[in-house]
């Protein structure tokens, strides 16, 4: 039986293919995939994130906790309401998840997973917590409602009660307002600005309405992915995994090396790589002719190196095929791909495609 979100009546009654989405029953598309696209980037758009993973961490111990078990330092957040993009590692340093942690008072902290790795991480967090004076608590009662684009503000201000609206300007990229149960953070996953609300599951329902009467058009999954491919965002299980180092997927930023005396899980393993070099990278393609990019299809250089694409898809705003891509460190091409037994050749770019709207490739 596949899980369902608070939202799922909306869903339904708005037309939305559903489909199953790492157990749960979530919109792939309320029609058509690119005309969801192209509303976030040049409007608004709503999305349905609740099957995301929500886990509240707090406690005297929290803080020593959290800078133990993530690659970056949680000792970073220093006012009520930061936030920051991080992973969560193995001994070996491969990415268990990545995920945004909040800072939300002295003490407690919120972890939003993906949701094909909630119940491992839970598991992997209770693991490490061992008999350190804190609580975490999964709070699966909360839904998460993202609404992305240029438009996203003025949407979601007329949505939100006045006391709420007033505070939505002055709130910054990677910032969140704390109201009642509800966490407002301006964060998102679409290369545009936007906010994601967590909040009680029982208050989706009414903002999801107020949101559409404002103007945000529903989206699902697949504009989902394809905005975040454009904005060259990582996607867990794709673009990295357990096997895989942040260093190895162009998430060396996430890291915090200092100070140099923090032990964090996976520590030890990233340093060595760091030392010697990770022998791959994460890079961008653009397919320069007709086709489309796929995950798991194969690379090769005229050098002799091999390769794989890790996510890939048609992009709307370039109206061309692109990827992300892991190949050899220092094999620049030119490379091609193996499509259906047809080598045809890719352009190596560096990632963002696409942000706020604007091409960043030629």
């Amino acid at each position: 039986m596949l899980q369902r979100t608070p939202l799922h009546d909306r869903h339904q009654a708005a037309g939305a293919k559903l489909v199953d989405f790492a157990g749960w029953e979530m919109p792939l598309n309320y029609g058509s995939q690119i005309r969801e696209h192209e509303q976030v980037r040049r409007a608004a758009g709503v999305f349905d994130v609740s099957h995301m993973g929500v886990v509240d961490v707090s406690g005297p111990g929290a803080l020593a906790y959290l800078r133990y078990v993530l690659a970056n330092d949680a000792g970073r957040l220093k006012e009520p309401g930061q936030a920051f993009y991080t992973c969560m590692l193995n001994h070996d340093g491969g990415v268990l998840d990545d995920l945004i942690v909040y800072y939300l008072s002295e003490g407690r902290y919120r972890i939003v997973v993906n949701a094909a790795r909630r119940e491992a991480d839970l598991a992997w967090l209770r693991e490490q917590a061992g008999g350190q004076d804190l609580r975490i608590r999964e709070r699966s009662e909360m839904a998460m409602i993202a609404v992305q684009g240029p438009q996203a503000e003025a949407c979601l201000g007329q949505a939100v009660d006045a006391r709420l609206e007033n505070r939505l300007a002055g709130l910054k990229p990677f910032r969140a307002a704390e109201t009642g149960d509800w966490l407002v953070a301006r964060t998102g996953y679409t290369g545009e600005d936007g906010f994601e609300i967590i909040l009680p599951g029982r208050s989706a329902p009414d903002l999801w309405d107020h949101l559409t009467d404002a103007g945000a058009v529903p989206c699902g999954l697949g504009a989902r992915d394809s905005l975040r491919l454009e904005a060259g965002l990582c996607l867990y299980g794709q673009d990295m995994d357990s096997a895989t180092t942040p260093l190895e997927a162009a998430l060396s930023w996430t890291v915090a090396w200092k100070p140099e005396d923090r032990d964090f899980i996976g520590r030890a393993a990233l340093e060595g790589q760091r030392a010697e070099g990770p022998a791959r990278r994460l890079v961008g393609l653009v397919l320069e002719g007709r086709g489309v990019l796929r995950h798991g299809q194969a690379l090769h250089s005229d050098n002799g190196g091999e390769g794989e694409v890790t996510s890939g898809g048609y992009s709307p705003v370039l109206e061309r095929s692109i990827a992300l891509a892991r190949i050899p460190v220092g094999d620049d091409g030119p490379w091609s791909v193996d499509m259906r037994g047809r080598a045809l050749a890719v352009r190596l770019v560096r990632p963002p495609f696409v942000r706020n709207g604007q091409a960043f490739i030629d």
